[in-house]
C-alpha cells in the first residue's frame, strides 16, 4: 500500500474535490482505495458520509475515547494511556453510497473519518514535544511525529489496499507533519493564481526542513524517510476557448515560476465546475462516478481518467 498526502498551505484550492474524485476513478478502475480525512472541517468525511449520522454512529458524546474517528486515535496517542489505542482498520467505515458503482468492477474506498474536535489535537501533540531533557529530544521528535507511520504500515499489512490518501488540513501543524512522515509521495493541488503558487513554494520548505530533521533524529538508517513529491495538480482551471483564461496561465507556465524547476507538474489539469463540483458531496457520491452511472459530465469524466492514470504511474514509480 503507498500513502499519499494531498497537501496545499492555501485552503480553497480544490484539495478535497480532487482528493474524493481520485479515490472514486481509482476505485472505478478496480483499485482499492483507503481515504483518511486529517483536516478537522471534515469535508472529505462529508463527501461520502452524511454529517447527521457522524454525529450520531461516530461523533461520540463527549467523554474521551468515546468518539470513532481519526481523532481517537489521536486521542489515545496524547493520553498516556487513559484511552485504549485502537487500530486504524477498526475506524474505516466499510460501506459507503460511493460503492453501488464501484463494487461491481471490484474497486473499494474506506474512509476514516476526520472530526471537527481535531483541531484541538495539535496543542496535545506540541504539548508532548515539550519539557524533554536535551538527551530526549530526538526520540520524542521521532515518536510525536512518527505514530502515524506505524499505524499506517500496521494496516497495510493486514490490508489489500492498493493506495491510501490522506486529506490535509490547510497548514503545517502536527496532524500534518504525520501524515507527511507517514507517506511515500506528496501531491500537491493548486489553483492557478498568486497565493496558490506561492504556498507551494513554502510548502516544499517546510516538506524538506520536515525529512532533514526527522532523519537527523531517526535512530537508525532504516527509521529514515524519503516521501517523494509526486507534482502539483492545477485545479479550478477556467477554460474559454479550448484552453485556460488569460488571467491563469501566466501561473501555469513552469518556466516563469522557480519552485517547478524542482518538481514536477501534472500535465493534466481539472477545470472549474461550481456548481457540479459544490453540489455533489450532497448525494455522497463524487462527480466522476455520476458520470459513469448516468452518462453526463463526460470533460470531468475524460479529465479524471488523465489526471488518475498520470497519477498512477507516478506512484508505480515510488520505491
Amino acid at each position: 500500500m503507498k500513502v499519499i498526502s494531498v497537501i496545499n498551505y492555501k485552503g480553497g484550492v480544490g484539495k478535497t474535490t480532487l482528493t474524493a474524485n481520485f479515490a472514486a476513478e481509482l476505485a472505478y478502475r478496480g483499485k482499492r482505495v483507503l481515504l483518511l480525512d486529517a483536516d478537522p472541517q471534515c469535508s472529505l468525511t462529508f463527501s461520502f458520509f452524511p454529517p447527521e449520522r457522524h454525529k450520531d454512529e461516530l461523533g461520540g458524546d463527549g467523554e474521551p475515547g468515546s468518539d470513532k474517528t481519526i481523532k481517537l486515535w489521536f486521542d489515545a496517542l496524547t493520553s498516556d494511556g487513559e484511552i485504549p489505542s485502537p487500530e486504524l482498520k477498526d475506524l474505516v467505515i466499510p460501506e459507503l453510497e460511493a460503492h453501488q458503482i464501484t463494487r461491481g468492477r471490484g474497486g473499494d474506498i474506506g474512509l476514516i473519518p476526520s472530526h471537527l474536535g481535531l483541531i484541538n489535537v495539535d496543542l496535545d501533540l506540541a504539548y508532548m514535544l515539550s519539557g524533554a531533557a536535551p538527551g530526549k529530544i530526538a526520540r520524542r521528535f521521532v515518536k510525536v511525529h512518527g505514530q502515524l507511520r506505524a499505524a499506517m504500515a500496521s494496516l497495510a499489512e493486514g490490508s489489500n489496499y492498493d493506495v491510501a490518501l490522506i486529506d490535509c488540513p490547510p497548514n503545517f501543524n502536527i496532524v500534518t507533519k504525520n501524515a507527511i512522515v507517514a507517506s511515500d509521495g506528496i501531491l500537491i493541488p493548486a489553483k492557478p493564481d498568486y497565493l496558490s503558487t506561492l504556498g507551494i513554494d513554502y510548502l516544499v520548505r517546510g516538506y524538506k526542513e520536515l525529512v532533514e530533521e526527522y532523519n537527523r533524529n531517526a535512530p537508525s538508517a532504516k527509521n529514515r524517510i524519503a516521501p517523494r513529491i509526486l507534482g502539483v495538480v492545477f485545479t479550478m482551471i477556467q477554460i474559454y476557448r479550448q484552453q485556460p483564461i488569460k488571467a491563469q496561465r501566466p501561473y501555469m507556465d513552469t518556466a516563469k515560476i522557480p519552485v517547478f524547476d524542482k518538481i514536477p507538474v501534472f500535465s493534466a489539469q481539472m477545470r472549474e465546475n461550481k456548481t457540479i463540483f459544490a453540489d455533489a458531496p450532497e448525494s455522497l457520491v463524487p462527480v466522476v462516478l455520476k458520470g459513469y452511472s448516468q452518462q453526463t459530465y463526460s470533460d470531468i469524466v475524460s479529465e479524471m481518467e488523465s489526471l488518475a492514470g498520470e497519477f498512477w504511474k507516478n506512484v508505480g514509480s515510488l520505491p
